[in-house]
C-alpha cells in the first residue's frame, strides 16, 4: 500500500494521484512510491493510457528541501540515482501518459510532469527550476528533459534563474502542449487519455519507444530502432484487424483488444 501516491482507473484511464498535502512536496517516500505506482500502472491490462495530478490547487512544488538541507555529499552519491528514477518514473510508462498541471510545478514537480508524454496546464499554472536559489540544481532529469523539450538556450534560461514562468509563457516555449482553465485541467486530461483506451496498445508502445530511445541516439541507429519496432507490431492481432478493417470498411473503424 502507498500512502501519497494512488492510482485509479476508470474507462482505460489510469489517474495517478499525487496527494501530500499542502504543496506535494516530493520526499523520498513519494519518489519511491512513483516508482510503485508507475510499475503497477504499466503491468495493469485495464490500464490504457494515465494521467498524473496533484489535485485542484497545486501540482507538486518540488522535493522536500527539509529532508535534503542537512544532506552532505556523502549523503546524497549513493541515493541520486533512485531520486532521478523516482522523479523520471513517469516517463517508464509504455503508454500514453499526460501530465494535468494545476497550480505550481516547480522543481522535481516539474521533472515529474516532464515525463508525460503530453503536459496540460491549468491557466493558474506557475512552472520552473528554482533549485539555483538554494544552491542546488534539478537533479531528477530536469537538466535533461527540458533541454530535449525546450532546446539548450530556454532550459538555461530557467535553470540559471529559477524564475518561474506563467501557463501562458510556458505554452509559447513548448513547456506545456496546451492551458485550459484550471478546473478544467484534469477533465481535460482525463478527456485527451480516453481517446487511447481502446486503441493498439502494443502499436501505441512502440510508437513511443521508437521517439524515446531513438532521440537517445544518432538518426541512422534511431532508423534502425524505428525499423525493428515497427516490424515488431505486425506480430499482434491489432495490426491485422486494423488493415483488414481498413480494406474492407475505410479508416477509423477498426476494434482493437490490445493484443
Amino acid at each position: 500500500m502507498t500512502e501519497f501516491v494512488s492510482l485509479s482507473v476508470d474507462a482505460g484511464v489510469g489517474t495517478i494521484r499525487i496527494d501530500r498535502p499542502p504543496m506535494n512536496a516530493l520526499n523520498r517516500q513519494i519518489q519511491g512510491e512513483l516508482l510503485a505506482v508507475s510499475e503497477e500502472a504499466a503491468s495493469r491490462a485495464d490500464v490504457r493510457a494515465v494521467v498524473v495530478y496533484g489535485g485542484e490547487k497545486t501540482f507538486a512544488a518540488g522535493a522536500d528541501v527539509k529532508e535534503m538541507a542537512s544532506m552532505s555529499y556523502a549523503d546524497m552519491a549513493p541515493v541520486s540515482r533512485k531520486l532521478s528514477a523516482g522523479l523520471g518514473a513517469i516517463s517508464t510508462i509504455p503508454k500514453p501518459t499526460v501530465a494535468a498541471v494545476t497550480g505550481y510545478a516547480l522543481g522535481g514537480g516539474l521533472e515529474v510532469a516532464l515525463g508525460a508524454d503530453r503536459r496540460i496546464a491549468g491557466d493558474n499554472a506557475k512552472m520552473g527550476f528554482p533549485e539555483i536559489l538554494l544552491g542546488i540544481f534539478p537533479g531528477g532529469g530536469g537538466t535533461q528533459r527540458a533541454a530535449r523539450l525546450i532546446g539548450p538556450s530556454r532550459t538555461k534560461d530557467l535553470l540559471y534563474t529559477g524564475r518561474m514562468v506563467t501557463a501562458q509563457e510556458a505554452l509559447e516555449i513548448g513547456l506545456v502542449d496546451e492551458v485550459v482553465p484550471a478546473d478544467e485541467v484534469h477533465s481535460r486530461s482525463v478527456e485527451y487519455a480516453s481517446q487511447f483506451a481502446a486503441g493498439p496498445a502494443l502499436a501505441l508502445a512502440a510508437a513511443k519507444k521508437a521517439v524515446d530511445n531513438g532521440l537517445d541516439t544518432d538518426l541512422r541507429t534511431g532508423l534502425d530502432i524505428e525499423s525493428e519496432l515497427f516490424a515488431g507490431v505486425f506480430a499482434s492481432e491489432d495490426a491485422k484487424a486494423g488493415m483488414v478493417s481498413f480494406v474492407e470498411n475505410g479508416p477509423g473503424k477498426a476494434t482493437f483488444t490490445g493484443r
